[in-house]
């Protein structure tokens, strides 16, 4: 999802409009605050790719404050943030890319160069979506879990592990199928290929 951050109408409807032309599911903003109020609901959608364009210069919070904001809570790999603005200087944009912002684009841009950039700033945040999600899954096995799965990853059976862990094989199966259940796969072949 493109969320279009700018105070500007005219310039919110035909970034929708070129994003849409793209097949870019997009949604604008007039301010960083209407941007900020909608976060709990776009977090609440779970991973997906997300991408920012914001404005520089707006009246109730700036694109530089609502970045640093963002930046803040560790969610600029989430949210890639590409900046655009019609008043950038090359220092404004050297320290926003040092800051981590994904891009900076003076106004006027090129919208195919522009709509290139938002492609691969929403496959950015698609895979640290994914790898954020995986990483909570992992979190979520016991020790003893993660300890069944190293093996698991290994090519081990059963038995083997349980000899290993000196534990009983029924055991392992139990812990077996937490550990599938918990990273929602259904096979080892599965688990080494989402932890690969």
């Amino acid at each position: 999802m493109l969320h279009i951050i700018d105070d500007e109408e005219v310039i919110r409807d035909s970034l929708l409009w070129l994003a849409r032309s793209r097949g870019i599911a997009a949604t604008a903003y007039d301010s960083g605050k209407t941007f900020l109020a909608s976060l709990d609901n776009i977090l609440r959608l779970g991973p997906q790719g997300q991408c920012v364009l914001l404005d520089v210069r707006m009246p109730d919070i700036s694109g530089i404050a609502l970045f640093d904001l963002l930046s803040s809570r560790g969610q600029t790999q989430l949210f890639p943030v590409i900046f655009l603005t019609g008043h950038g200087d090359v220092p404004m944009a050297v320290d926003a890319l040092k800051r981590g912002a994904f891009d900076f684009f003076e106004k006027p841009f090129n919208d195919n160069k522009l709509m290139d950039r938002v492609q691969e700033a929403l496959l950015s945040s698609e895979q640290a979506s994914a790898s954020a999600a995986i990483h909570t899954r992992l979190s979520a096995l016991s020790s003893r879990e993660r300890e069944v799965l190293d093996l698991i990853l290994e090519g081990k059976m059963n038995k083997v592990i349980a000899d290993k862990l000196g534990i009983s094989m029924r055991t392992v199966e139990v812990h077996r199928a937490h550990i599938f259940d918990k990273m929602n796969v259904k096979t080892a072949v599965e688990l080494a290929r989402l932890l690969k």
